[in-house]
């Protein structure tokens, strides 16, 4: 029973570490790229990405996300390691 335990145990650390997903950049993902990579965004709020994007330009650093309506300072800061602007 024990090993089985363990077996269950390495095998949910051994998943949980491949979903992480890995740093997008904002200024030229697709929708679907930045709600892969990014917790807590999904396909509508990656959408208001790329609009925001193609009214007022490029994101010069990635703080600027939280001027896309409906992100906040907590989404950026669950982000901010995966959030590329280059």
């Amino acid at each position: 029973m024990k090993a089985i335990t363990t077996l269950a145990a390495l095998a949910a650390f051994t998943f949980s570490t491949l979903t992480f997903a890995s740093p997008v950049n904002i200024n030229t993902a697709n929708a679907e790229q930045i709600a892969e990579s990014l917790t807590g965004i999904g396909m509508v709020k990656a959408q208001a990405i790329i609009d925001y994007r193609d009214t007022n330009g490029l994101f010069s650093s990635a703080d600027q996300i939280v001027l896309v309506r409906g992100i906040g300072d907590a989404t950026f800061n669950a982000n901010e390691a995966d959030i590329l602007v280059k």
